[in-house]
This record gives structure tokens, C-alpha cells and sequence, in this order.
């Protein structure tokens, strides 16, 4: 079966190595994006089964990526988990709002993002294989 592809968005350098490689090791095939803008367009060139996304970024927030991507029915099905820092229950109902399937608070065990992730895969369709993955 082809892999299940995560789009990481984090302006943070470290923080989307850290998830690239704890994904990697876990079998996912991961595409990173910078920031929000980069979001947009990674999401619609990369085609990830799943974005986990950083809300506090510069220029544009997770909350507007969010709203950008449901809003738009190419990427409105891709399930988004929210990934932050704050454990403010206000910004996760912000998140929820804006369309998130999830939030994780920062930082994260292991355990728990790999099963809020296979729980965001469940019920989506296999990936079709192609020549590009």
C-alpha cells in the first residue's frame, strides 16, 4: 500500500525536523511547509492525506490556513491537527471553529500524535498508487 502523506507546517526549523523524523520512522512519507502561505500551496502540490498545523506563525496564523484550506474543495477533506503551544481552551475552540479535526498541545508524546493521526486516517480512502508515490 502506498504511504500515507503528513504535511507538517511549522515556522519553527527544529520542530518540523523533530515531527519529520518521529513520522518518518513511523512510515509516512512527510512534506514540510514554512509558513502559512507555503501551507497553501505545499497542500495543493504535495496532496497530504493529513496537515498538522502550527497556529502561532508569522504573516499568516494556523487559524487563516485553516479557514483558507476548508474553504477550498480541493483541500476541505484533508483532516487538520492542530499542533500549538498553549494550552489555552479558548484558542483549541478557535481551532475547532476554523475547521481543525484536532489539537495537540506542544509538546506532544509520540504515542499521542501517532494515534490522533491514524485516528484523523481512519475512514479515508486508500491512496491510489501513481508514478509520483
Amino acid at each position: 500500500m502506498p504511504m500515507r502523506r503528513i504535511l507538517v507546517v511549522d515556522d519553527d526549523r527544529l520542530i518540523r525536523q523533530m515531527v519529520r523524523d518521529l513520522l518518518e520512522i513511523a512510515d509516512f512519507s512527510v512534506g514540510e511547509a514554512v509558513d502559512g502561505a507555503d501551507a497553501l500551496a505545499q497542500a495543493a502540490a504535495f496532496r497530504p492525506d493529513v496537515i498538522l498545523l502550527d497556529l502561532m506563525m508569522p504573516d499568516m496564523d494556523g487559524y487563516a490556513v485553516c479557514r483558507s484550506l476548508k474553504a477550498d474543495p480541493i483541500t476541505q477533506p484533508i483532516p487538520i491537527i492542530v499542533l500549538t503551544a498553549s494550552a489555552n481552551l479558548d484558542l483549541n475552540r478557535q481551532a475547532y471553529a476554523a475547521g481543525a479535526a484536532a489539537c495537540l498541545t506542544k509538546p506532544f508524546r509520540r504515542e499521542a500524535l501517532l494515534a490522533v493521526l491514524n485516528k484523523a486516517l481512519q475512514g479515508l480512502p486508500p491512496r491510489e498508487k501513481t508514478n509520483g508515490g
